[in-house]
């Protein structure tokens, strides 16, 4: 499994560092050293580094990101709502990604926040326009996400960006493996808190396959390469309490840990 990943020198470097600050490169990850490549390329560039000695961060620095609400049926169910008949669209500021081993800032505005488990895709080249059919071809790679929410406030607000878009609130990694390399097939979701599993289901289960997703947000907004997609969450979203762990795994991508702390 190749393991893309995106780094800084610079121990201290925030999670929304841009690829064009001072010390931040992506690479890939092998035997504890990250090996320094050009954004979306195996082409190593000479430079390596001791794991220890950098800052992970998200895998990637999008212009957005897309996420898919209500993609699997029971989990719109448990929910109280209908299946849509058509993908529901929202998006998540980049401001709210952070990367694996990152805090969850629980904030003082709410009062219950939930973990939702997801596959993310993230775009390797521009898309506008693209066929269901030949979605894949723009597809760079897969990574795990948890589209944290407020839940409290999500369902208080007629729209979900201040629910989706607290800053913490789009853990995203560990790293990229690449389409080529990930087995779609036999995927699946799953969640951990605490060690309990809460979610466990094939992403075959969901709706609307990434595919169509790619297709139908790409008839009115232009995909760049970078960007990512939260496909969606199965069943057994819960509460995510402050001091917890939650862990998204995905065989094949990894597990994505990240804890949670009571914020502003």
């Amino acid at each position: 499994m190749t393991k893309h990943i995106r780094f800084s020198l610079d121990q201290n470097a925030l999670p929304t560092a841009r690829d064009t600050d001072p010390g931040v490169f992506y690479g890939i990850l092998e035997n504890e050293f990250v090996h320094e490549t050009p954004a979306f390329s195996s082409e190593r560039l000479g430079a390596a580094f001791a794991l220890h000695t950098v800052r992970l961060l998200p895998p990637v620095c999008p212009t957005k990101v897309v996420c898919v609400g209500r993609n699997y049926v029971d989990h719109a169910k448990e929910l109280g709502n209908p299946v849509p008949e058509e993908p529901l669209i929202f998006l998540k500021p980049p401001s709210s990604l952070i990367a694996d081993g990152d805090k969850i800032v629980f904030p003082a505005l709410s009062q219950h926040l939930s973990y939702e488990g997801e596959l993310g895709v993230v775009m390797g080249r521009t898309a506008r326009n693209v066929a269901a059919e030949e979605a894949e071809q723009y597809i760079f790679g897969f990574t795990c996400v948890n589209d944290v929410t407020a839940r409290d406030l999500q369902k208080k607000d007629s729209q979900w960006t201040r629910g989706k878009g607290f800053d913490t609130f789009c853990p995203a990694g560990p790293w990229i493996v690449p389409f080529s390399e990930f087995d779609l097939k036999s995927a699946r979701v799953r969640t951990t808190v605490d060690g309990q599993l809460r979610q466990d289901a094939p992403i075959s289960e969901m709706i609307f396959p990434i595919n169509a997703i790619i297709a139908f947000v790409s008839q009115f907004m232009t995909l760049e390469a970078g960007d990512l997609i939260a496909t969606g969450t199965p069943p057994g979203v819960g509460t995510l309490p402050a001091g917890a762990e939650v862990a998204i795994e995905i065989p094949g991508l990894g597990v994505l840990r990240n804890s949670v702390v009571q914020g502003w």
